[in-house]
């Protein structure tokens, strides 16, 4: 009996220690955590802590598809393209490089805007039907027509990186469709109704805005019925929505974050009705379910007691603090000599935290393939830049950004806008004309308020008197940036501003 009893004792030790556990002495968790949102294992009516729980995932999860749905309707109230505003109707292409660039320079435009490629944009609705994409051949300019679905997540991107420099007609495939398409068409599928694209190409300096335009003007959307028509975009389309149209991301983050509780949780049930989950999301789908977040079907906000209503706000609140966190901190970047870089954009998996996070803190992105973004906003030694300092970035010979397309740096001010100067210079590329290279092949880009003499001029860029950052793009990087055996050099500080003369050569 005795060596039963101990038997039995060292059974229970082996498997608890294994794992499994006697349920006298092991507790079972009842969470699962997935790349950042908690949410529980447990099936049925939730508990007060539970469905607080779940609305803070709910939140978290659901962030980039409520954002790009009011993105959507902002960008798309109007009858008629108004490029100086940057919006327009759905299925139309918005061509903003026809608008003179200093609408998209300052104060009043969208933040972190590209001075040294042309942008086309639009927003797609594939409810009906397909809508075909035709790109014209290139002839060696790079290009990239990225193609974002409701979620945030990355399509297939039209360019010489994935589908070549020729022509090409490109069938952007709503969730659902499944009729025949032309033999001269390549499918697109989407798994959402709604598709953004943004367009990016090439440009070599202001002197070669006419054949940039004219590579663009020639890139079309095409309903799939009207497919070999001379099919002309409707003029007049009528506006469903009462909202303000406006482009700026900034406008956008702030709408969503004064949504109620409600209004939130009930546009992101409608939004998923046209715009499915993916079968991955099936465990947060189920249990948002558990507090009336089901995908198509109406939130019934007004049929739960006051103790849910208070869990579900109380669990916004949560999801929120943890959206505004993950923006700021954007969860997986990596940083290296002052410098900070997010590989995994565009494609997110079930990383809901950094999705949500880059949507609230940057917008939509490239893949890392298309394009890397490297942020800086502080020296080597992690002081903040400020135009009270002058600063200089050294790239040893054959050390600049290794890339297949172009490569560019641009000066923002702390808020994200170019800042106004005598020379109109907000970019250094490698493309545009400038940079000049050292005689032994290395490179020094200048950043500072005053002119670091007329001979460096064409590698500086002109600094607030204030606060600044800068952001290093790589489009259709190289290998080794991606894999970071490339990574870019510290900025270095290597004075103080001096108080210039020439007002001609000094920032604005």
């Amino acid at each position: 009996m005795k060596l039963f009893r101990m038997i039995s004792i060292l059974v229970c030790i082996v498997v608890v220690i294994s794992g499994a556990g006697c349920t006298s002495q092991i507790t079972q968790s009842t969470n699962q955590t997935i790349d950042g949102i908690t949410i529980p294992t447990t099936t049925g009516s939730p508990t007060p802590a539970e469905a607080r729980q779940i609305a803070a995932a709910a939140y978290v999860y659901g962030y980039p598809l409520v954002y790009m749905d009011v993105l959507k309707e902002h960008q798309t109230a109007v009858p008629a393209m108004d490029p100086a505003r940057g919006v327009g109707p759905v299925n139309q292409i918005l061509r903003a490089y026809q608008v003179p660039i200093d609408k998209f320079q300052y104060k009043s435009a969208a933040s972190y805007v590209i001075t040294d490629a042309s942008y086309i944009g639009a927003w797609l609705d594939l409810t009906k039907e397909p809508v075909v994409l035709s790109v014209p051949a290139s002839n060696g300019r790079y290009y990239v027509m990225m193609l974002e679905d409701a979620w945030t997540n990355d399509l297939l991107p039209v360019g010489p990186r994935t589908t070549g420099d020729g022509p090409g007609n490109f069938a952007i495939v709503g969730p659902g469709w499944n009729g025949t398409l032309p033999s001269d068409m390549t499918k697109i599928q989407s798994s959402t109704n709604a598709v953004m694209l943004v367009g990016r190409t090439q440009l070599n300096g202001p002197a070669d805005l006419p054949a940039t335009a004219s590579f663009l003007d020639n890139v079309t959307l095409t309903p799939l019925s009207a497919w070999n028509t001379n099919y002309t975009p409707p003029a007049g389309v009528p506006v469903s929505s009462n909202v303000n149209p406006d482009a700026r991301a900034s406008i956008i983050v702030a709408y969503v974050g004064n949504m109620s509780h409600e209004a939130f949780y009930g546009r992101m049930a409608t939004a998923m009705g046209g715009n499915p989950p993916n079968n991955v999301d099936k465990p947060v789908i189920d249990q948002i379910a558990r507090i009336g977040i089901v995908p198509g079907t109406p939130f019934n906000w007004s049929s739960m007691n006051a103790t849910m209503q208070d869990a579900i706000a109380q669990g916004a609140k949560d999801g929120i603090d943890q959206v505004n966190a993950a923006a700021a901190s954007w969860p997986g970047a990596v940083v290296v000599n002052g410098w900070k870089v997010v590989y995994g954009m565009g494609a997110y998996g079930t990383n809901y935290t950094l999705r949500a996070g880059l949507t609230g803190g940057y917008g939509a992105g490239n893949l890392p393939e298309d394009a890397l973004y490297w942020w800086s906003f502080a020296n080597a030694t992690g002081v903040p830049y400020s135009g009270e300092n002058n600063y200089v970035l050294h790239f040893a010979s054959n050390s600049t950004p290794p890339v297949n397309g172009f490569w560019s740096v641009t000066l923002y001010d702390s808020e994200g806008h170019v800042v106004p100067n005598s020379l109109n210079q907000f970019a250094i590329t490698s493309h545009s004309g400038n940079p000049r290279y050292n005689t032994d092949g290395s490179l020094d880009i200048y950043f500072q308020n005053a002119s670091p003499g007329a001979d460096k001029e064409y590698n500086w860029l002109p600094a607030p008197s204030g606060g600044f950052m800068l952001l290093l793009r790589q489009y259709w990087p190289q290998e080794s940036a991606l894999n970071g055996l490339w990574v870019p050099p510290a900025v270095q500080t290597v004075g103080t501003a001096t108080t210039m003369t020439n007002s001609t050569t000094s920032a604005a």
